[in-house]
C-alpha cells in the first residue's frame, strides 16, 4: 500500500510540477469528452468512404479552430487524400492458374485472394509465374532475390518476412525482429519497381503473424483502398495460402518447401514455375476525396519557427460492416482515443507556444495501408527538411497510470535520449524494449515520416501499472480479442490516468525537440536517416 501511494503521489507531484512551472497540462475531461463523441454509433465508425468519416472531418476541423490553431496551407485545415476504393469481382471474373499445362482449381477466398494494384478496373493476364524467394533486394546485407532474372510483365511469387537468423549471422536482417524488407508493403513496393505484373504473397502464419482469415476477410469482403494519385502499384496484388500454393508448384514440378529453404541463402536465384495466370481479372473502382486535418501553434523563435514539430494520430477505423446486428465498428481504442489525445494536447499547447511551430495532423486511412500519412509525407505542408521529429499516437492506454511509458523505435534517433529524459522528468522510465517480431515500427503512421527521413516513432502506454497490477493486465490483455472488432467501444467506467499520462508524455517530447537547440538526428548508419541526407 504504502508503494502504491508513493507512485501515485510521484505521479500526481509530476503533473503539478509542470502547472507551477507554467507548462502545458493536459485535461482529463476534455480527452474522455472527445473520445466519448468520436466513438459513439453516431460516426459509424469513421470508415474510410463512409458518411462517418465526413462527419468525423467535420468535428476535428471544427474543434482545431476552436482549440485555437491555425491553418497550415491557406485558410482550410483539411488536406485533400485523393483514394480508390476497390473490390474484387471473382465471380465475374476469368482468371486462373495453369501448371504443367493444366488448370489448378484455386478458389476466390479460401485459397487466394488478388486485387488490382493500380485503381484499374480490368486487366487480362497471360504471364509465367516465378518464385523470388523473399522478394528482397538489401545492398546492405548483400542480398539480391532477383538477380539474373527479368521479371518485367511476369507474376513474382515470394515469401511474406524476412531470412532468419542463422548460427553463422545471428544478426542478418536484425536477427528474429522483422525489417521492413519483410512487409507485405515493402514486396508489392519491390515488385513494382521490379516491373512485375503482379506479386501473389504466400501465407504462413508464423510468417505474416496472424490467420489466413485474416487475409481473407480484408482482401474477399469488402472494399480495400489504395492512394490514386500516387504512382501505382503492380496490375494485380494477391496472396495464396500456403496449402494452395504447395499444390501449385507441385503441378508445375516445383516442391515448395525446397523452393523455400533454397531461399534462406543470399546464393539463391529465382526459379521458373512452369505456370502462369491467365484470364480476366475485374474490379469496381470508385475515386473517394479523404481528408487529413492540420493545425499548428506557431513558434515563437524568429530562428526556429520555420522549422516544426508534428504530433499524429489516424481519424479513421473500420466503418460499418457487414449484416450482424451490431455492424458499427467504433474503434474506440483504435484509434478515436489516440484523435481524441491529440484534441486533448492541442489545447493545453496554444496556451505555451515554443520556439519551433508545433502541427498537429490527423490522418485519414491509416486502417489501409497509412494512406492518409504517405499523402502527406508526399505532399507535405511543410518541408520534411525543416521538420524536427514526428511523434504519433495510436491506441492509448485505456487501463491505468504506469511507471512506464513505451518509445520503441525512439531509439534509432536523438529522440530516444530526449524521450528518457522525458519520462524521468515525469517520474516515469522508458519501458523495457522487446524484440520486434511483427514490424510494429513499420505498420503505424509515424513511419511514413520515418521513410521520409524524418525522425520518428509512435509512444505507446506502458506496461508497470501502478495500481491493481493483476486486474490491470487482465483488462489490458482483454483487449486483444476486442481489437478490430464491433466490441471496441467506449466504457465510461474507464480509469483514463494512463491515456492522460501518454500524452502528456508526447506533449512535453514535442516542446522539448520544439525548444531544442537543434533538430534531432538519425543515428549513423540506420536506413531511414539516409533520406534525410539525401534532403539536405
Amino acid at each position: 500500500m504504502q508503494k502504491l501511494f508513493s507512485s501515485l503521489a510521484l505521479t500526481a507531484l509530476a503533473f503539478s510540477a509542470q502547472a507551477a512551472a507554467g507548462l502545458p497540462v493536459v485535461q482529463e475531461a476534455p480527452l474522455r469528452a472527445h473520445l466519448a463523441f468520436l466513438s459513439n454509433d453516431l460516426l459509424e465508425g469513421r470508415g474510410t468512404g463512409q458518411r462517418g468519416a465526413d462527419l468525423t472531418v467535420a468535428y476535428l476541423e471544427t474543434q482545431a479552430q476552436m482549440a485555437g490553431l491555425r491553418p497550415v496551407r491557406g485558410n482550410s485545415y483539411r488536406q485533400s487524400v485523393q483514394i480508390a476504393g476497390v473490390k474484387s469481382l471473382p465471380a465475374a471474373s476469368s482468371l486462373q492458374a495453369l501448371a504443367g499445362g493444366k488448370a489448378v482449381p484455386l478458389a476466390f477466398g479460401p485459397d487466394w485472394v488478388w486485387a488490382t494494384g493500380d485503381s484499374v478496373a480490368a486487366h487480362t493476364f497471360d504471364a509465367p509465374l516465378v518464385f523470388v524467394g523473399y522478394g528482397i533486394t538489401a545492398p546492405e546485407e548483400g542480398w539480391n532475390d532477383f538477380k539474373g532474372v527479368d521479371v518485367k510483365n511476369k507474376i513474382v511469387v515470394m515469401m511474406v518476412n524476412d531470412p532468419q537468423p542463422t548460427a553463422l549471422d545471428p544478426n542478418r536482417f536484425a536477427g528474429k525482429a522483422l525489417t521492413y524488407y519483410g512487409r507485405w508493403t515493402y514486396k508489392f513496393e519491390e515488385a513494382k519497381r521490379q516491373g512485375a505484373a503482379g506479386v501473389l504473397l504466400i501465407h504462413t502464419k508464423p510468417s505474416a503473424s496472424y490467420d489466413w482469415s485474416v487475409v481473407q476477410n480484408s482482401w474477399s469482403g469488402s472494399e480495400r483502398f489504395q492512394l490514386a494519385d500516387r504512382t501505382a502499384g503492380t496490375p494485380l496484388q494477391g496472396w495464396i495460402e500456403e496449402d494452395a500454393a504447395r499444390r501449385l508448384f507441385a503441378a508445375g514440378g516445383q516442391d515448395l518447401d525446397a523452393l523455400r529453404a533454397q531461399a534462406e541463402s543470399k546464393d539463391f536465384k529465382a526459379v521458373a514455375l512452369n505456370a502462369k495466370l491467365s484470364g480476366e481479372m475485374k474490379s469496381i473502382v470508385r475515386k473517394v476525396e479523404q481528408f487529413n486535418i492540420a493545425g499548428m501553434v506557431p513558434g515563437t523563435d524568429a530562428a526556429l519557427k520555420d522549422e516544426a514539430v508534428i504530433y499524429s494520430g489516424h481519424w479513421d477505423h473500420l466503418g460499418q460492416q457487414g449484416d450482424s446486428r451490431d455492424t458499427i465498428y467504433n474503434g474506440a481504442v483504435d484509434n478515436a482515443s489516440g484523435i481524441a489525445g491529440l484534441l486533448a494536447m492541442a489545447q493545453e499547447a496554444v496556451k505555451q507556444p515554443a520556439k519551433r511551430t508545433q502541427i498537429f495532423l490527423w490522418v485519414a486511412a491509416e486502417e489501409q495501408g497509412l494512406l492518409g500519412s504517405a499523402a502527406y509525407a508526399a505532399d507535405p505542408l511543410w518541408p520534411l527538411n525543416k521538420t524536427a521529429a514526428a511523434l504519433n499516437l495510436d491506441s492509448l492506454n485505456f487501463v491505468g497510470a504506469t511507471h512506464d511509458i513505451g518509445a520503441q523505435g525512439s531509439e534509432r534517433t536523438d529522440l530516444g535520449a530526449m524521450a528518457a529524459a522525458t519520462a524521468k522528468a515525469m517520474g516515469m522510465h522508458i519501458a523495457q524494449a522487446r524484440p520486434d517480431l511483427a514490424g510494429g515500427y513499420f505498420r503505424s503512421d509515424h513511419f511514413s515520416f520515418a521513410k521520409a527521413g524524418v525522425p520518428a516513432f509512435s509512444i505507446n502506454g506502458g506496461r508497470e501499472y501502478i495500481k491493481d497490477v493483476a486486474e490491470s493486465k487482465a483488462k489490458a490483455a482483454a483487449y486483444g480479442p476486442r481489437y478490430h472488432q464491433v466490441t471496441d467501444e467506449y466504457d465510461a467506467s474507464w480509469d483514463l490516468s494512463g491515456m492522460t499520462q501518454q500524452a502528456q508524455f508526447t506533449l512535453n517530447l514535442g516542446q522539448a525537440v520544439a525548444n531544442a537547440a537543434k533538430m534531432p538526428a538519425w543515428k549513423a548508419g540506420d536506413a531511414f536517416g539516409k533520406a534525410r541526407e539525401q534532403a539536405k
